[in-house]
């Protein structure tokens, strides 16, 4: 019996680049196909809801923005125990918390994936409501799919370009958040501020 591998993506695509985690999933789900073991997941915010996917893993690779202070779109890779360390070591938003908390749950339980690996990326800006990936963090996109995909292989995920188009009933990502849509859809920045409702902000002194 083949080992279970899940591969999940994390954070929140309305946020600029917040949402890498989840863009790799997205890219990853359009662009190949995986052997019946592989588990492509869209983890979003769900923070503690992921705790199932998490124990039945036998082999778990992370996707994430991750800050660790390192310039924009610097990948990082980090294995094993120091995984959950790292999650909660800068966090960003509530999801990161609850991720943590997932996986220390997961060590407690004694159902922890034999093989963790977090593929993070520093963001280069997040206060962007419905803004998209900045162009640094965009690039280091691919790079993160190869480096994914060469561990995927290793682990035996047999990854292979898509035979035919996807389904997008099959899809991980909501459509209307998928990344072209979601980017050719955005009002310029002259119509739908960024940061909240400007009619609430304080009148300039």
């Amino acid at each position: 019996m083949s080992e279970t591998i899940c591969v999940l993506g994390i954070g929140n695509v309305l946020w600029a680049d917040e949402g890498f985690g989840v863009r790799c999933i997205e890219a990853l789900q359009a662009r190949y196909e995986f052997a019946p073991h592989v588990q492509l997941i869209d983890g979003g915010t769900q923070g503690l809801y992921l705790i199932q996917h998490v124990q039945e893993a036998d082999s778990l690779l992370i996707f994430d923005a991750i800050d660790y202070g390192l310039a924009p779109g610097t990948l990082k890779l980090v294995e094993g125990d120091e995984v959950p360390r790292f999650m909660g070591a800068k966090k960003m938003s509530l999801h990161q918390t609850g991720f943590q908390e997932v996986l220390m749950l997961a060590q407690l339980t004694e159902r922890f994936p034999r093989r963790i690996l977090l593929l993070g990326c520093q963001p280069e800006y997040l206060e962007d409501y419905g803004g998209s990936l900045r162009p640094v963090v965009k690039a280091a996109l691919e790079e993160a799919l190869r480096l994914g995909l060469q561990r995927l292989q290793d682990w035996g995920a047999q990854p292979r370009p898509r035979s035919r188009p996807l389904d997008e009933r099959e899809a991980v990502t909501f459509l209307e958040l998928g990344l072209e849509r979601y980017e050719s859809a955005r009002p310029s920045e002259s119509l739908a501020c960024r940061i909240g409702d400007e009619r609430f902000f304080p009148a300039p002194v």
